[in-house]
């Protein structure tokens, strides 16, 4: 019983000081170097690769290798194939992803252009024919939802196979 009593007093007269840091201090500052607004991220002035890191690579992960796991393509090696098919340059700018990300139309074509190098995640899946993206033409398509990601995703990856396009983006089917 005495033991209650002592548990109940300490919880008793920690309770305000636990309930006193849940209220926010109106005189505390902004912790050095926050003083400022965070910048939007199509304003930040980021370079490709870092806009790779915040947009894409958590789900594609860093290297692009993708997560079958969780559902998400490998990019590496592989997302140059979509542009050997009708409808897959479309595809690629119209993946949520992409189309909602935080990017303004400029960056958004500059880290697909980033993508589609012989030495950027597509590799040697490019086609020799790589036209780049343009701000224009990612604006023009960034306005078409995409419905049916899966359904859509599927009928692009027939096409591949009946070029004869090997599937080697990490996911069963």
């Amino acid at each position: 019983m005495r033991r209650l009593l002592l548990l109940g007093l300490v919880c008793v007269m920690t309770a305000p000081l636990v309930y006193a840091r849940a209220i926010p201090n109106p005189a505390q500052r902004h912790a050095p170097g926050n003083e400022e607004l965070q910048k939007p991220i199509s304003e930040a002035g980021y370079g490709v690769g870092v806009n790779y890191q915040l947009q894409c690579a958590g789900c594609h992960l860093g290297d692009g290798m993708g997560s079958p796991a969780n559902d998400t393509p490998r990019l590496q090696g592989f997302v140059g194939n979509f542009l050997k098919v009708p409808g897959g340059r479309e595809f690629l700018v119209r993946v949520p992803g992409m189309s909602q990300s935080a990017l303004n139309n400029a960056q958004v074509a500059d880290l697909l252009n980033w993508l589609m190098r012989e030495d950027g995640m597509a590799g040697k899946s490019t086609p020799a024919h790589y036209q780049p993206y343009s701000a224009e033409e990612v604006s023009a398509l960034r306005q078409k939802a995409m419905l049916n990601l899966p359904g859509t995703r599927a009928e692009l990856i027939k096409e591949m196979r009946a070029q004869g396009i090997a599937i080697e983006d990490g996911m069963s089917y």
